[in-house]
């Protein structure tokens, strides 16, 4: 008996070990160099879907998410929508108590009573960020509480959504509306990839929801337009992030977040910009040589 129980313990460990992570000691090298001059806060998680390797530096430090908070908020209306409490294509209508700010949100132009499908607010929030549509998102998922009560079920413990969120008020003071770590959220998006969360159907639209990005210029500008991609990027002043899966014919995702940054521009060759696309330059040939 204590034979067949020892032996059954070995192949289970065998079969375990097998499927750990290994480091990419080659590519880790590269980034390494390529990060040690930034003016500010790195950090970064590289997993290779293929070959099951990856980078992590310093991937384990909490980041404001920025805009990318809006992949939680996907997660709690994506579940409202698989248990029939909400329907993709149902219309919504818009009320003053909704507006957000005035800028560049599309739908804090919309006049009180004016109706728009479910569906095109998720499309608002995630392929130009809108914060409005975002907010309203969090409202009808049940709350930044409830999203935060679904990441921590499926074991992710870093990843918080802060704003409006009763007893995330620290948070939302150090990290503002979102935080996570550039591995965990890299892990979120292998899970949606990975369909390990919600259905297969369910899985394919969040990524079709996530391959429509308008802010495009950064990692994304790296990859070939013919290579499907699922993006999503954040920036505040000092936080420049973006999460970038990218199913070519060797799949990898990238997460990069960084703060605390010196330079705080808003142009095109501000450092944090600069490094990400050199990043995901560096990645794009390092697996497609």
């Amino acid at each position: 008996m204590r034979r067949q129980l020892f032996f059954t313990f070995l192949v289970l460990f065998i079969s375990l070990y097998g499927k750990a992570q290994r480091t990419d000691r080659t590519l880790q090298k590269q980034l390494d160099t390529l990060i040690k001059d930034f003016h500010g806060d790195v950090g970064l998680y590289v997993y290779d879907l293929k070959k099951n390797k990856c980078v992590s530096i310093h991937a384990d430090t909490l980041f404001p998410t920025a805009s990318i908070v809006k992949i939680p908020i996907l997660f709690g209306i994506m579940d409202k929508i698989e248990k029939g409490e909400l329907d993709y294509h149902q219309r919504l209508t818009y009320t003053d108590s909704l507006f957000y700010s005035e800028g560049d949100d599309i739908l804090s132009d919309f006049k009180n009573g004016a109706t728009i499908e479910l569906s095109k607010v998720m499309m608002l929030s995630l392929t130009i960020s809108d914060n409005c549509a975002s907010l309203w998102l969090q409202g009808l998922a049940g709350g930044g509480t409830r999203i935060n009560q679904i990441l921590d079920s499926l074991g992710f413990v870093q990843t918080r959504v802060n704003s409006r969120t009763p007893g995330r008020e620290m948070g939302r003071a150090n990290y503002g509306w979102g935080q996570t770590t550039p591995k965990e959220i890299a892990l979120i998006m292998r899970r949606i990839v990975r369909a390990e969360i919600f259905s297969k159907t369910a899985s394919d639209k969040m990524l079709r929801l996530l391959s429509r990005q308008y802010w495009d210029e950064e990692a994304l500008s790296q990859v070939p337009a013919g290579v499907f991609t699922a993006d999503k990027s954040g920036a505040l002043d000092e936080n420049r992030n973006e999460l970038l899966f990218v199913n070519g014919r060797h799949p990898y995702i990238l997460s990069i977040f960084t703060k605390n940054n010196a330079d705080k521009s808003w142009k095109s060759d501000n450092e944090a910009w600069v490094l990400t696309r050199k990043v995901s330059a560096l990645l794009y040939k390092y697996y497609n040589p």
